[in-house]
C-alpha cells in the first residue's frame, strides 16, 4: 500500500480543456485524488486547441487549482506563440511556487513546455521528489525546419529540456521510442527512466446524441481530437479528398477545433468532408462507436517524439482503426505483435486508398482490441510508477 501523498503537477493545459495533454493531466489528477492523495494544479485558464484564454472558474471537487494566464494572447505564428506560452508560464510558476512547494512530498511537471520548470530548478526544495512526465520530444518536431529562427529555437529547446531532464529523480515517457532517444540525446541515467502507455479514459455509457450526422447508408471514415503539424493535416486532407474520388459510399469527418482544423475547413471544397466542433466527453463513446473507421496519423519521421493519447480509448471500443505512422515505429510492432489492424507506412495516397477500402469491410475481432486495450493501457500502472 503506498502512502497517501501531498502532490504539486505544472502544467498549462489542465480542466475543463476537453482534449490532449489537459484531458490527460485532468483524468490523471483526478485519479490521483480518487486514491486519497492531495493534488494541487498549477496551470492556465483553459486555451488549448484555439490558443485563445477562456477564463474559467471551474474547479473539481478535492482538487485545488490555481490558474494564471487570464489576460495573456497568442499570436497566429507557431513559433512565437510556443515562446509567448514558455515564458509566460515560466514566470507564473517563478511567482507561485515558493507558496505551493511548501509540505508537497513529489511534484510532477508535464513536459511540454520546459522552461517554467527549467526556471525554478534552483528554487526547489531538495527534498522534494520530481517525477517529470514527457507527453512530447519538441525537439523532434522541430528538425524539418532550416530557418535561423528555427535552429536557433531548437538549440535553446535541447539545452533546456536535457536541464529538466536531468533535474528530476524520476521521469515518465508515454512510449519507449521516446525514452530511448532522450536517453541518448540527454545523456539520461537508466535508473531514473520508465515508460507507460496512456491510459484508457472512456466512459462506459454510450449516449445518442450524434445520429444527425452518421447516415447509417453510408461509411464513415473520422478524424478527431487536437489537431496540429504532427497530424500532418494537409496531406490528411488531401487523403480524404482523393479517397472519396474513388467510392461513393464513404464520407468523411474532422472532429477538432483551432488554427489548424480552420484552415483545413476553409480550404475545403469537397461535399463528403465535414468539419465538425469537438465532441463532448460523454459523447465520445458514441463518436467512436459510429465511426466505422478512425484515422490516427502521423506526420513522416515524428513517431519518436510522442504517443497519440486517443489510442488506449480508440483500442477500448468497437472502431476500426487506421494507423498511419514510420516505418519500424513502436507504433507499428505495437499492432503487429498484438494482430491489430491496420497499419500504413507511407503517406503514398494511392497506397492508403487501397488499404483503406479493403478496410473498411474486413471484420474485426473488437473483442481482442478491447483485450490489448485493458492489458496495456492502464491507469493503475500510470500511478504506481509515479508514486513508488
Amino acid at each position: 500500500m503506498l502512502d497517501k501523498k501531498n502532490i504539486l503537477i505544472i502544467s498549462p493545459f489542465f480542466f475543463p480543456e476537453p482534449i490532449s495533454t489537459g484531458k490527460f493531466n485532468t483524468d490523471f489528477a483526478i485519479a490521483l485524488k480518487n486514491k486519497g492523495h492531495k493534488v494541487t494544479v498549477l496551470c492556465y485558464h483553459p486555451f488549448y486547441p484555439e490558443w485563445k484564454i477562456k477564463r474559467s472558474q471551474k474547479q473539481l471537487k478535492g482538487i485545488k487549482i490555481i490558474r494564471g494566464g487570464r489576460h495573456l494572447f497568442f499570436t497566429e505564428n507557431a513559433i512565437f506563440r510556443r515562446l509567448i506560452l514558455e515564458f509566460s508560464f515560466s514566470l507564473f510558476i517563478l511567482m507561485k511556487i515558493k507558496k505551493y512547494q511548501k509540505n508537497k512530498d513529489i511534484i510532477i511537471p508535464v513536459f511540454p513546455p520546459s522552461f517554467a520548470f527549467f526556471s525554478i530548478l534552483p528554487f526547489l526544495d531538495k527534498k522534494i521528489k520530481k517525477v517529470g512526465m514527457v507527453h512530447d520530444l519538441q525537439e523532434i518536431y522541430s528538425t524539418d525546419k532550416k530557418s535561423f529562427l528555427n535552429s536557433t529555437v531548437r538549440f535553446f529547446i535541447h539545452r533546456i529540456e536535457k536541464k529538466c531532464y536531468n533535474g528530476c529523480n524520476k521521469l515518465i515517457f508515454l512510449s519507449e521510442e521516446m525514452k530511448d532517444l532522450a536517453q541518448k540525446m540527454y545523456s539520461l541515467k537508466e535508473n531514473i527512466l520508465e515508460v507507460q502507455y496512456p491510459f484508457i479514459t472512456l466512459e462506459g455509457k454510450v449516449t445518442n446524441d450524434l445520429s444527425h450526422i452518421f447516415n447509417t447508408n453510408k461509411k464513415h471514415v473520422v478524424y478527431s481530437g487536437a489537431l496540429g503539424q504532427k497530424q500532418n493535416p494537409e496531406k490528411l486532407l488531401h487523403f480524404f479528398n482523393q479517397a472519396s474520388l474513388s467510392t461513393s459510399n464513404i464520407v468523411f469527418h474532422f472532429f477538432s477545433k483551432g488554427r489548424e482544423f480552420n484552415k483545413l475547413k476553409k480550404a475545403n471544397t469537397n461535399s463528403n468532408i465535414h468539419f465538425h466542433d469537438l465532441v463532448k466527453k460523454e459523447n465520445l463513446a458514441e463518436l467512436y462507436q459510429k465511426s466505422d473507421v478512425q484515422i490516427i496519423p502521423q506526420k513522416e519521421g515524428t513517431s519518436k517524439g510522442s504517443l497519440p493519447s486517443k489510442l488506449p480509448n480508440l483500442l477500448a471500443s468497437d472502431c476500426k482503426i487506421f494507423l498511419i505512422t514510420d516505418p519500424n515505429s513502436e507504433l507499428k510492432k505495437l499492432f503487429q505483435n498484438n494482430n491489430l489492424d491496420f497499419v500504413a507506412t507511407s503517406w503514398d495516397v494511392n497506397k492508403l486508398i487501397k488499404a483503406l477500402l479493403v478496410l473498411i469491410d474486413k471484420p474485426v475481432d473488437f473483442h481482442h482490441q478491447k483485450s490489448v486495450a485493458n492489458f496495456i493501457f492502464t491507469l493503475d500502472k500510470m500511478i504506481h510508477k509515479v508514486l513508488r
